[in-house]
C-alpha cells in the first residue's frame, strides 16, 4: 500500500485555507459574538493577507495526480511550501490598529484558571488535524486574564491591538500576527428566525 502523506499534505497546503475563506465555513457563519464591541472595528481573515501575495502561484500549472507520494520532488515542493508559508508576508497597514477578529483556538497553555495563550486561526482544525495556515493567517493571543471553559477549537472573538509579530510554536504553527492583553469573547449560536 502506498503512502499518501506527501501528496494529501500538498493538496491541503494548496486548498484548505483558501476553501475555507471562500466558503464561509468560518465561525462567523453560524455564529455570533455574546456581546459585541464598539472599540475595535471587525476584521476579515482575508484582510490580514497582503493584495500582491499568492503563494500558488509557483504551484498552479503542477499536476499533483503525477508525483509520487515517495517522489523527493513532492517532498521538497512541501518543505518549500511550508517555507513560502512560515513566512508569508503581513499586511502592513494593520499593524498598531485596533481590531476584532472571529476565529478557532488553538491552546498554547492551559492551567486550572483557563487558557491565556493561544493560536487564533480561520478554520476549524487548522495546526491540529491539518498543515498550519500561512502565517498571516494565524494570529498569537495572549488573553488579558485566563478563559475559564475554552477548549480547543472554540470558536471566540478576539479585540485588541494588532501587532505584526512573528510567534512560532513547535509544532503548531508560525503566526504573524498577536495581540497581547486581548479581550476573548465566546461565540454563542444564532438564533433561528
Amino acid at each position: 500500500m502506498r503512502r499518501l502523506f506527501p501528496r494529501a499534505v500538498l493538496a491541503a497546503f494548496l486548498l484548505a485555507p483558501a476553501a475555507a475563506l471562500l466558503s464561509g465555513c468560518g465561525p462567523g457563519a453560524a455564529a455570533q459574538p455574546e456581546a459585541r464591541s464598539a472599540a475595535a472595528p471587525e476584521l476579515k481573515w482575508e484582510e490580514l493577507i497582503p493584495k500582491s501575495w499568492d503563494p500558488t502561484r509557483r504551484y498552479r500549472n503542477i499536476s499533483l495526480e503525477a508525483l509520487r507520494d515517495n517522489d523527493p520532488r513532492a517532498i521538497q515542493m512541501l518543505d518549500e511550501m511550508r517555507a513560502v508559508w512560515d513566512n508569508a508576508p503581513v499586511n502592513v497597514a494593520l499593524d498598531g490598529k485596533p481590531g476584532k477578529l472571529a476565529g478557532f483556538v488553538v491552546p498554547l497553555d492551559n492551567t486550572q484558571e483557563g487558557i491565556r495563550e493561544f493560536l487564533l486561526v480561520p478554520y476549524f482544525g487548522a495546526c491540529i488535524h491539518t498543515p498550519p495556515p500561512p502565517a498571516n493567517q494565524i494570529v498569537h493571543v495572549v488573553a488579558a486574564s485566563a478563559v475559564k471553559g475554552l477548549h480547543a477549537m472554540d470558536t471566540v472573538y478576539v479585540s485588541g491591538t494588532l501587532k505584526a509579530a512573528r510567534y512560532s510554536s513547535a509544532d503548531m504553527g508560525v503566526s504573524g500576527y498577536e495581540i497581547k492583553s486581548a479581550s476573548v469573547e465566546r461565540f454563542v449560536p444564532r438564533q433561528p428566525q
